[in-house]
């Protein structure tokens, strides 16, 4: 007996499509890697090519009686030289000339519920607005809800699906004590991804997870670990990579990637054992926490 249709009219398919895409309803995690380059942007000078930003997740989710998919995961995050592909541990600025330490983003709390309504994520310190996901595209009702509707098209035997966010918060690397890593009292970092997956896949309610390939680009403030706070060079960084998931274990993620992984984090390779809340967290939180302040806090004994 076939499956249902999807009816990509109401918030429920859109919300079991998207946990399949994105993660999957099977008993053990997916793996999808990203790798690509990040540039420099100054002014109107030439976009100047950095470093390689690369990692990868690993994704579970699990359909409610409600409807609502709850999701849990793991994600690495290095930058690499793009020449060797080898992970960076320090980095030649070549805008300030100084070598730097780099500071690799790793976060094993990717926990949340998504449901019928399109979800605002809070960033920072919880006094800011939070972001609406896909605000370009939402449908925004009468009633000012927004239902979880996402742009779906199909072209072809795929399916295609962009998903945007785009935040404006304050900097948890604040200038008073990160003087060098700080670029400022607020941080409006953005991701855009484009998803392109078998419409088979998708549809198909027996597959607990579909396949992808993904562009995805990204634009921030300098990253904190380059120093660039008291550099006088007011610029943004631009991300132009790509994502990629087949469903067949690890062999998306790329051998130095992996490598690295299994020798200095091991543990995100190893399934989530709990399905509990948890709090989006960036970089920028990420490197307050564990990158002691340069300047000591004036409470401080």
């Amino acid at each position: 007996m076939a499956s249902p249709a999807l009816d990509f009219s109401t918030p429920a398919d859109n919300l079991y499509a998207f946990g399949k895409l994105w993660a999957t309803y099977a008993d053990e995690p997916v793996f999808s890697a990203f790798h690509g380059l990040m540039y420099g942007l100054v002014g109107n000078t030439r976009a100047k090519p950095l470093f390689g930003y690369c990692g990868f997740g690993q994704f579970q989710a699990r359909l409610l009686d409600n409807g609502n998919v709850r999701l849990r995961g793991k994600e690495t995050g290095y930058f690499y030289d793009p020449a060797s592909g080898d992970i960076l541990r320090d980095w030649l600025n070549p805008y300030t000339g100084e070598r730097v330490e780099v500071y690799n983003f790793l976060n094993d709390r990717i926990r949340g519920e998504l449901g019928p309504v399109m979800p605002r994520f809070q960033m920072g310190d919880g006094e800011d607005a939070p972001t609406l996901m896909n605000e370009g595209t939402a449908i925004v009702n009468e009633d000012g809800s927004v239902p979880f509707i996402l742009p779906w098209q199909t072209f072809g035997d795929n399916l295609m699906l962009e998903w945007d966010y785009t935040h404006r918060y304050r900097n948890p690397v604040t200038p008073e004590l990160w003087p060098k890593a700080s670029t400022g009292p607020y941080i409006n970092p953005s991701e855009h991804f484009t998803f392109s997956s078998p419409l088979k896949e998708i549809s198909d309610r027996d597959t607990p997870s579909a396949s992808f390939s993904c562009g995805f680009s990204r634009l921030s403030p300098w990253w904190p670990w380059m120093k660039m706070g008291q550099s006088g060079i007011d610029g943004v960084l631009f991300g132009r990579m790509n994502s990629h998931k087949s469903n067949q274990g690890l062999v998306d993620v790329p051998r130095k990637v992996l490598d690295y992984t299994e020798r200095y984090h091991p543990e995100y390779l190893e399934p989530c054992t709990d399905w509990d809340d948890g709090f989006p967290i960036g970089t920028w939180e990420a490197y307050a926490r564990d990158v002691a302040p340069e300047v000591k806090p004036e409470h401080s004994t």
